[in-house]
């Protein structure tokens, strides 16, 4: 990654770290966060320092997605179907900073060596990023043949996913076979002090969560090595994943949908978010993620393929903001699911905050719109007033 040495001082800005910090200014050199104080002046005759101003704007960290398809997915509909691969700007626009790429129902074509070279490619654009080991499938391609060592030898992989449950697409695997995965990446974790989390995708199907609330009661393996997203998909299953939370799962929700939000309310993660928290979940225990240039295909009740659209890192924020806005929930509390949540959850500790010492992961929103005009990854300015100062290599 090309980090930014130059001194950048972001003044007068608003600081939701994501906790309220009120107005501070923030001193950013060598791609980290140096100071955060009441205010920073400038010496005279000092070296050049980049000054930007938030006078009247937001300053919160970065956002990490934490299931994008940065390779490309997709092909339900055959191969003019396969999703092309993710460009930086469709990420930087998005205020996103840190991506955790994934593959999905195509583990063929789409493989493990496609998927870490995009991730260097688009570290050495400008954002950090990581990858899962394994597709849908079960059992899983590895790098290395196994599991446990791809997460300890392998720096960019961090985890296992997506795997797919409950869902016509998937291998249809046992409890055994999950159990195993979970097992496998749980003390790859452990030995390399990554997460080892299990991304699990999923389906329509009525098994739901049963395999993975299984494997938690009849084993030492805690709820909290597994990471369930697409948890809006229908009714049945957001309620479950409110039960399931409440035990201290950690649920996701997918921010693309190609489904009418009026016809299927719960889809909306903004409006899930709500009543979560209604509910008594945790909002520590609530994350977004964008399913990012994924394929979102449509299948009739035969599970015949309808039609197709893609996943868009930009909804992302578009959910939180709709979360403050429209939901009226406070903006700290919003802002979780996709800064300091995804953070814990993915042992990524220089991430999702805020902190003196983290990363230089910034995102600067206007006051009044909340719109993002300002993105800074690693202290590297990428997007500034709503122009692209960063493309990609073949933008």
């Amino acid at each position: 990654m090309d980090l930014d040495y130059n001194l950048k001082l972001i003044k007068n800005g608003e600081i939701y770290a994501p906790e309220y910090l009120g107005k501070k200014d923030i001193l950013l050199f060598g791609g980290k966060v140096g100071y955060i104080k009441d205010e920073i002046a400038i010496p005279k005759d000092f070296v050049d320092i980049e000054i930007i101003d938030a006078t009247d704007k937001y300053v919160v960290p970065g956002f990490i997605d934490s299931h994008v398809h940065i390779c490309g997915g997709g092909g339900e509909g055959g191969f003019k179907t396969r999703t092309p691969e993710i460009q930086l700007t469709d990420i930087t626009l998005g205020g996103v900073t840190t991506v955790v790429g994934v593959l999905g129902t195509d583990g063929t074509t789409r493989n493990m060596a496609n998927l870490i070279a995009k991730a260097n490619g688009l570290e050495e654009e400008g954002i950090t990023t990581y990858v899962y080991t394994g597709s849908y499938q079960v059992p899983i391609r590895t790098v290395t043949g196994s599991i446990q060592d791809d997460i300890i030898l392998i720096d960019k992989i961090i985890g296992v996913g997506e795997v797919a449950l409950s869902d016509h697409r998937s291998s249809q695997p046992t409890m055994e076979d999950i159990m195993k995965i979970a097992a496998g990446a749980r003390v790859g974790g452990i030995l390399s002090g990554k997460a080892g989390i299990v991304n699990i995708h999923m389906g329509d199907g009525d098994r739901q969560l049963d395999f993975i609330e299984e494997i938690v009661k009849t084993t030492e393996i805690p709820i909290t090595q597994f990471l369930p997203t697409h948890m809006g998909r229908n009714i049945k299953l957001f309620n479950k994943s409110i039960e399931y939370a409440k035990k201290g799962g950690i649920v996701d929700f997918t921010t693309s949908s190609n489904k009418n939000h009026l016809e299927d309310w719960n889809t909306k993660p903004s409006k899930a978010l709500k009543t979560l928290l209604e509910e008594g979940v945790s909002p520590n225990n609530i994350t977004f993620s964008s399913d990012g240039q994924g394929s979102l295909p449509k299948f009739d009740n035969e599970g015949n393929f309808k039609g197709l659209g893609i996943g868009k890192v930009t909804s992302l924020y578009g959910e939180v903001r709709d979360g403050i806005i429209d939901e009226k929930i406070p903006m700290e509390i919003a802002l979780k699911p996709i800064t300091a949540n995804p953070a814990n959850v993915l042992k990524l500790s220089n991430k999702g905050y805020i902190k003196e010492g983290g990363d230089g992961d910034i995102v600067i929103l206007d006051k009044n719109s909340l719109e993002i005009e300002t993105v800074i990854a690693m202290g590297k300015i990428m997007v500034l007033e709503g122009e692209i100062i960063v493309n990609g290599t073949f933008e």
